[in-house]
C-alpha cells in the first residue's frame, strides 16, 4: 500500500515537473520575445530623438545669420544642443572646420544627407548633414544615452528573468500537482475497482468451471449433479447481484453526483421495503419492527435511489443478524431533517472499520457472502442526495446506520 502510494505520488510529482518545465520554457521564450521587443522600441525611439534633435541644430545652423565660414557658422552652444554635439564645416575648397578637432570625419560621411551612425575612432556617432551656401555642415551625437539605456533594460532584464521563471515553475508545479492529484487518484480509484472486480468475478467463474468440469471427466449420480446445479445457480445469481452492482455504480460515475431530485415521503418508502424484506426475515426467524411518523417525512431524492439505499441497509441488517434477532427501522423528523436508521442485532462495526466501509469492495467483516459493493453504492446515494451519516451501537449491540437530510416541501 505504502508502495502504491510512493508510485503515485512519484507520478504525479514527475508529471507535473515536466509540465512545469514546459510552461517555463514557453514563458522563457515569451519573455525572451518580449524583452527583445522592448530593447528595440527603446533603442529606436532614443535614436529617433537624437535625430530629431541633429536636424534642430541643424536648422538653427542655417539659420544662423552672418556666419562666416571660417567660424563653423557658429558652432551651436553646449546648453542648446547638449556637451556631445559636433559639428563638421566642410567648405568648398575641401577644407574641414571641426568643433573637437580630435574628432575626425570618415570621408564617407561629408555629404550624408539622412541621419545614420557612424564610427568616429571607437566611438559610435549618429550624424546628420545639409548644404549651408557653399558649404557642407555634419553635425553628430554620441550613441552613449542609447547605449546606457540599453544596458539597463538589459540588466533589468537579466535580474527579472531567473526571478520570473523560478516563479512560474514553483507556481506550475504547484497548480500541476494540484490539478493532476484528483486525476491520479480517479485513475488509481479506477484501476482498484478493476482489478477487485476481476477478482470477485473470479471467483465464482472459478466454481462454475470446476462444476463443469467434473460432471463431464466422468458420468456422476443425479443427487451430484443436483448439488453442482445448486452450486451453480448460487454463484451464477452472485455474479448477476455483482454486475448489477457494477453497472448501477457505472451509471452512477457517469452522472457525475447530479439527480434529478423530487420531493418522497421517506416513511412511504421505509414501509415498501419492509414488506420487501418481511419473506427474508420469516426465513431467519428475524422481527421486523417500522416506527414512522404520523406526518410526511418529505426529503429531496430520486424515488428509486431511496429505495435501493433502504434495500442495501436492510439487506445487511439481515444478512448479520442472527436467527431470532431483530431489525428495527425508524424514520423520524428533528430539527428540521429528516431521519432513517436502521438498527440490526449482527456483530456491529468496529470503531477502525466506519471510515473504510463505504470502500467498494470492502467488507468490515467476513461474513456474509457480498461483494462489498452495497455500503459504496449507499454512500453514493447519500453523498448526491446530501445526506449525512451516523454510524453507531444499535440497542441490541449490532450496527446503527443513520442518515439526516434537510427536510423537503411536500
Amino acid at each position: 500500500m505504502r508502495a502504491a502510494r510512493a508510485a503515485r505520488a512519484e507520478g504525479v510529482g514527475g508529471a507535473s515537473i515536466r509540465v512545469a518545465l514546459l510552461a517555463t520554457t514557453l514563458v522563457a521564450v515569451v519573455y525572451l520575445v518580449i524583452g527583445a521587443a522592448v530593447v528595440l522600441l527603446v533603442t529606436h525611439d532614443l535614436t529617433q530623438q537624437i535625430d530629431d534633435r541633429l536636424v534642430a541644430s541643424l536648422s538653427h545652423i542655417g539659420d544662423e545669420p552672418g556666419g562666416a565660414p571660417d567660424s563653423g557658422y557658429g558652432a551651436p552652444p553646449p546648453d542648446r544642443f547638449g556637451p556631445a554635439t559636433l559639428v563638421w564645416t566642410i567648405h568648398a575648397d575641401g577644407a574641414i572646420q571641426a568643433t573637437n578637432a580630435e574628432a575626425v570625419l570618415p570621408t564617407t560621411a561629408y555629404h550624408v544627407t539622412t541621419p545614420q551612425t557612424v564610427m568616429v575612432g571607437d566611438v559610435a556617432l549618429r550624424v546628420a548633414g545639409a548644404a549651408t551656401g557653399d558649404d557642407y555642415v555634419v553635425v553628430g551625437q554620441t550613441l552613449d544615452s542609447v547605449a546606457q539605456a540599453t544596458s539597463t533594460i538589459l540588466l533589468a532584464e537579466a535580474l527579472i528573468a531567473p526571478v520570473l521563471l523560478i516563479a512560474v515553475f514553483l507556481g506550475a508545479v504547484a497548480i500541476g500537482r494540484r490539478v493532476a492529484a484528483p486525476i491520479e487518484r480517479a485513475r488509481q480509484r479506477q484501476l482498484a475497482f478493476t482489478a477487485d472486480a476481476s477478482h470477485e468475478l473470479r471467483t465464482p467463474l472459478s466454481v462454475i468451471e470446476a462444476h463443469a468440469s467434473l460432471a463431464t471427466t466422468q458420468p456422476r449420480t443425479a443427487d451430484w449433479y443436483a448439488k453442482a446445479f445448486q452450486g451453480v445457480d448460487r454463484e451464477a445469481r452472485r455474479m448477476r447481484h455483482l454486475v448489477d452492482d457494477l453497472l448501477w455504480l457505472a451509471r452512477f460515475d457517469a452522472l457525475q453526483g447530479r439527480p434529478s431530485l423530487e420531493p418522497v415521503d421517506l416513511a412511504t418508502v421505509a414501509s415498501q421495503t419492509v414488506d420487501r424484506f418481511a419473506p427474508v426475515a420469516e426465513h431467519r426467524h428475524l422481527v421486523l419492527r417500522l416506527a414512522v411518523p404520523a406526518e410526511p417525512a418529505v426529503v429531496q431524492a430520486p424515488a428509486d435511489w431511496l429505495d435501493r439505499l433502504l434495500g442495501v441497509l436492510m439487506d445487511n441488517a439481515c444478512k448479520y443478524s442472527p436467527d431470532g434477532g431483530e431489525v428495527t427501522v425508524t424514520v423520524g423528523q428533528e430539527s428540521g431533517r429528516v431521519r432513517l436508521t436502521v438498527d440490526d442485532a449482527g456483530p456491529g462495526i468496529p470503531a477502525g472499520q466506519q471510515t473504510r466501509i463505504f470502500d467498494r469492495f470492502h467488507r468490515a467483516t467476513a461474513e456474509g457472502s457480498g461483494a462489498g459493493l452495497g455500503l459504496a453504492i449507499a454512500d453514493s446515494i447519500v453523498r448526491a442526495s446530501r445526506g449525512t451519516w451516523r454510524i453507531g451501537h444499535s440497542p441490541a449491540g449490532g450496527a446503527s446506520m443513520s442518515v439526516s437530510w434537510a427536510r423537503g416541501l411536500p
